[in-house]
């Protein structure tokens, strides 16, 4: 007997879309497309892009906004917002720097010490989220004119200058710089530590959205809290867990940062907020969230790393990145905007 469905008079047969459409449907496949296209554009003026010094910083651009874009991206999908992520990470990197520097920690403990100021920071941008039912971007932007203004006031009063260095030397320094800022030379190139760090957050990313209850919440959250509230699931536990992953994702970019340097300089406008939540829009997240995936941002991380690396090497006037940058923007919104389109238009049973 056959099992092949019947058509029904007057109602028309729905076939599933094939594997190759549901491809190019997807919000980060212009991502990838873009990736291929720049390195085939930047590659054309200048080979040096494709060996192994132009691979190795392309990976290493990609890996230092892509592990911050990962963390933005969980937070898109469940509908919230974080500005806050590149000042915490620079003030985690001045937290620890001037434990070293002026009070004579230890490496590690220094690194702990900004670890748990960083949580608490998350903890807060959470808790506020979840308590007074503000927009998270409202919330988070106070958190960085706090954070920014308070980091600038503590460098210049404790160090008396904007740079916070003499770290190297201190105790734990040769096993922190072996974690944090080792590499391997391969050819003309050198390969940082940082790009397994960011694989090892995508991949983590990935399994906890599609492989575990919390990325289940998560996704219910960017759908409909109301809802997801009314199955059930935790969404303030959710929320906060969500800002504490935002929080160490900072820590890691700004111990990256300072032990790679051996200091870190601060500035008043210090801080890569707009370039991680731009990055995990173009790897296809939908600015009114429920949808992304930590794939898509890891695209959107490799074509940064692509034009920004190529601009460089080309020698083009370092503004054509922003002006690249945003007509990638424009692309991926547009993407964005069919890919809605055609997730409302899927029939509800």
């Amino acid at each position: 007997m056959s099992t092949a469905q019947r058509p029904v008079f007057g109602v028309p047969v729905r076939r599933a879309p094939s594997r190759g459409r549901r491809l190019l449907t997807r919000p980060s496949t212009p991502a990838f497309v873009g990736v291929l296209v720049a390195l085939v554009v930047f590659g054309a003026q200048a080979p040096q892009l494709v060996g192994t010094g132009g691979l190795a910083s392309l990976l290493d651009a990609a890996a230092l906004i892509g592990i911050g874009a990962v963390a933005v991206t969980l937070l898109l999908v469940a509908g919230q917002f974080d500005v806050s992520i590149g000042v915490l990470s620079v003030a985690s990197s001045v937290t620890a720097g001037l434990l070293v520097s002026e009070a004579g920690w230890g490496v590690w403990p220094a690194l702990a010490a900004s670890l748990v100021g960083a949580l608490a920071v998350g903890v807060v941008n959470g808790l506020l989220v979840v308590l007074t039912g503000l927009p998270s971007f409202l919330v988070t932007l106070a958190t960085f004119l706090v954070l920014q203004g308070g980091t600038l006031v503590v460098a210049q009063s404790v160090a008396g200058t904007s740079l916070v260095d003499r770290v190297e030397g201190a105790a734990g320094w040769p096993s922190a710089e072996a974690l944090f800022g080792s590499g391997v030379a391969l050819g003309g190139g050198r390969f940082r530590i940082s790009i397994l760090w960011w694989l090892a957050a995508v991949v983590l990313a990935g399994w906890l959205l599609r492989r575990t209850r919390f990325g289940n919440a998560i996704y219910a959250l960017g759908g409909s809290r109301r809802a997801a509230r009314e199955m059930g699931v935790p969404t303030a536990s959710t929320t906060v867990a969500l800002y504490l992953l935002t929080a160490t994702a900072a820590w890691l970019l700004g111990t990256l940062a300072l032990v790679r340097q051996g200091g870190v300089p601060v500035a008043p406008e210090f801080g890569d907020e707009i370039e991680y939540l731009v990055v995990a829009v173009i790897g296809g997240c939908l600015l009114g969230g429920g949808y992304g995936s930590a794939v898509g941002a890891a695209a959107g991380a490799l074509l940064y790393g692509t034009v920004r690396t190529g601009i460089d090497i080309a020698g083009w006037e370092s503004y054509s990145f922003q002006v690249v940058l945003g007509v990638l923007l424009v692309v991926a919104l547009l993407a964005n905007g069919v890919a809605r389109r055609r997730l409302t238009a899927v029939p509800r049973s």
